[in-house]
């Protein structure tokens, strides 16, 4: 549904019309899906978009080549030592970066993406760019609920 909204001397008018879009099969892979797919599939989704995994993936995809912690702590701006070294054993564990421990003295630890991580950074621009994009028709639909509920 897409929103426009007029005002005119005080008043407020709401034009809408809706966007037909056939939807019919675009979930159908979940009919084959067991329950145990289907909740794994649920709590990588939950987990990735958390607060800092897609901020940190796209960090390591900008920087082009491996990061070591250190550096990771200046890029990603607020997250504490603690949230970044646990946000990176989930993302290792999730297969999405790679972590390379070089035995040395101090020793050094480098991250890096995997393919796969890349391939879902890639997804979700596609669904950045989305609500980028609509990110008026959002502010809009927030001021007419704001209005309606008188705030």
């Amino acid at each position: 549904m897409v929103y426009c909204i007029r005002s005119k001397e005080g008043t407020r008018t709401i034009y809408t019309h809706l966007e037909v879009t056939d939807l019919s099969d675009m979930f159908d892979f979940c009919s084959s899906m067991t329950d145990e797919q289907d909740a794994r599939a649920r709590e990588l989704i939950e987990r990735a978009a958390a607060k800092w995994p897609l901020r940190i993936l796209h960090v390591l995809s900008d920087a082009g080549a491996p990061l070591r912690f250190s550096r990771l702590m200046e890029r990603v701006e607020g997250i504490s030592q603690k949230v970044l070294t646990q946000t990176l054993r989930t993302l290792e564990r999730d297969g999405l970066i790679i972590r390379t421990l070089y035995p040395q003295v101090p020793p050094r630890v480098e991250y890096e993406l995997t393919p796969l991580g890349r391939d879902l950074l890639i997804q979700v621009a596609a669904l950045w760019r989305w609500i980028v994009e609509r990110l008026g028709d959002f502010d809009a639909r927030k001021a007419v609920r704001l209005t309606v509920a008188g705030v």
